[in-house]
């Protein structure tokens, strides 16, 4: 089971999803420590990518010479989306990714993201300009529709095809539903059987059990976890264990995931500083220790501390009780 995606081919096609405020250089790092062949920037606003500040070079930047890296992009008007496309290509991306999926009420409201489902004609111009300005391979990735009444997703494919978009991802809701309800991913293979492009199930994905489910209701040619790896990144390489092989592996040891979740804030320091590296990784010190005993002790005390040599000290006391109740 592979993906052909122009100039590239991914081997086992398990993809991180790209995660505003999530998937930056850090835990792209990490996901590619743990096996990933591609990895996909944080959305990035095309007037920002134009501009190449500080921010977009940083979003865009890449963890490691031989991963395939794909930036994406969001915004509304075409020549800016190519000026965007080109610019991102000649900073290293091997890839463009177009988001027409984003459901955030500030993204809709700049008619970008997910809104551009309500307009296939500017969708298309978009597409056809990306497409139009770059010579590496473009992607999508999108919603099944707007709302129950408009779920436009094979349509707006076709279109995409046609435009020489190389690969479609389908999160199985609509804008609507924001992360309300479950995936439809039935309805994903309606996109499947509407192209023959490689189509990409996404949404709901956090088990193993998840992926073979998602797969076989919807026909796709790979998945895209997004919020299954959240506090365990090691889910990646799970899942490209088992939809290689179909064998399950188990997860790290207190002791192993006491090591990621180390390393994980050392990269956050230095991606970041340390004010911001501090302030951003708590979100992830909740997901890491999530159902763990004593976790909600531990987050508060975590949430107090603003030297980071006292937050590696926790962590590492966190842990260490949590393997202690392993070996007992």
């Amino acid at each position: 089971m592979s993906i052909d995606i122009g100039k590239h081919v991914i081997d086992v096609p398990v993809f991180l999803a790209p995660m505003s405020g999530v998937t930056d250089l850090p835990f792209r790092r990490l996901a590619v420590g743990q096996g990933a062949a591609m990895e996909t920037s944080e959305m990035l606003a095309s007037r920002e990518a134009v501009l190449l500040t500080g921010a977009s070079k940083k979003r865009m930047a890449r963890t490691d010479d031989n991963t395939v890296l794909a930036v994406q992009l969001a915004g509304h008007n075409p020549a800016v989306m190519a000026e965007a496309a080109a610019l991102c290509v000649d900073s290293g991306a091997d890839i463009i990714d177009i988001n027409f999926g984003c459901p955030a009420k500030k993204v809709v409201g700049k008619l970008c993201g997910s809104a551009l489902m309500r307009n296939e004609l500017q969708a298309a111009r978009i597409l056809e300009a990306v497409v139009g300005a770059v010579d590496v391979p473009v992607t999508l990735k999108m919603r099944t529709g707007w709302d129950d009444d408009d779920r436009n997703a094979p349509r707006l494919a076709r279109i995409a095809e046609e435009s020489g978009i190389r690969l479609v991802t389908v999160h199985g809701r609509t804008r609507e539903q924001r992360y309300t309800g479950r995936a439809d991913w039935a309805f994903i293979r309606t996109v499947k059987e509407a192209v023959s492009i490689p189509v990409v199930a996404n949404g709901d994905i956090v088990s193993l059990e998840d992926i073979d489910a998602s797969l076989a209701l919807s026909g796709a040619d790979g998945v895209m976890i997004g919020r299954g790896a959240y506090g365990r990144p090691w889910f990646i390489r799970q899942a490209m264990h088992f939809v290689a092989t179909g064998q399950r592996l188990p997860d790290p040891s207190a002791t192993e995931q006491r090591n990621i979740v180390q390393s994980h804030f050392v990269e956050m320091l230095s991606h970041h500083g340390t004010r911001r590296g501090i302030r951003n990784f708590r979100k992830h010190v909740a997901w890491y220790s999530s159902g763990m005993p004593n976790s909600a002790e531990f987050r508060q005390h975590v949430y107090t501390l603003d030297a980071a040599d006292q937050i590696q000290k926790a962590i590492d006391s966190f842990y260490g009780a949590a393997a202690d109740r392993m070996a007992a």
